[in-house]
């Protein structure tokens, strides 16, 4: 008999990270690792809460037209090899024909799926 702790992680990776449902294919770069797939056609990933809204300014900054863009990634911690992306620390996501970087702004690992929070500066 299956553990809840299995029931879980199967129903994570066949429903939540399932590409018919909500997932989608993306490739990952992070430290220097490329994570594609066995068949380097992506991984699959949830990119949900998608906001963008005025950065911060500091006094001394005068830029403008900048947004700080949010969102949060959903995968399985296996296709990441593992491993939790640190606070801190950059990720690659590609979206079509270019990658996008990241600030990683927290990340946790549960039930074998990982919860990553992202940001970055768009205009």
């Amino acid at each position: 008999m299956s553990s809840f702790k299995d029931m879980v992680e199967a129903d994570n990776k066949n429903v939540f990270m399932n590409t018919e449902e909500f997932a989608e294919l993306h490739t990952v770069i992070y430290d220097g690792m490329t994570y594609d797939g066995e068949e380097h056609q992506g991984i699959s990933i949830t990119l949900s809460g998608l906001k963008e809204k005025d950065r911060r300014q500091l006094q001394a900054d005068h830029v403008e037209g900048l947004y700080l863009v949010t969102t949060i990634m959903h995968c399985a911690a296996s296709d990441l090899g593992g491993v939790v992306p640190e606070k801190g620390t950059r990720i690659k996501i590609n979206d079509g024909d270019f990658f996008r970087e990241y600030h990683v702004a927290a990340s946790v690992c549960e039930v074998g799926m990982l919860r990553v929070e992202l940001e970055a500066i768009d205009e």
